[in-house]
């Protein structure tokens, strides 16, 4: 009997059909880690950005601009791993 939780164009995939799927998904699983792990970075790091902002004189606000860049990083991980891990319906731990 079919597995009902397929979505209909993956019943009929072939063993190497399946295999590239599985990597696709796996990527899409560490680009969502990494998105996460960013964001905790970003959120952490927030706290010095504000000092920095506030305290430095001038265009010289380097944990301002390295929170930018986790940030941006963060959105761009876990864009790219939702759209990666797309049509799974089970969770995977590594």
């Amino acid at each position: 009997m079919a597995n009902t939780l397929l979505p209909i164009e993956e019943r009929i995939l072939t063993p190497d059909q399946v295999e590239l799927l599985d990597k696709r998904r796996r990527r899409g699983q560490l680009f969502l880690v990494m998105g996460f792990q960013c964001l905790i970075v970003c959120t952490l790091v927030t706290v010095w950005a504000g000092q920095d902002i506030t305290l430095s004189p001038g265009w010289a606000h380097p944990m301002f601009y390295w929170d930018c860049i986790t940030g941006i990083l963060a959105l761009t991980f876990l864009s790219i791993g939702l759209r990666l891990r797309r049509g799974s319906n089970e969770f995977i731990s590594y």
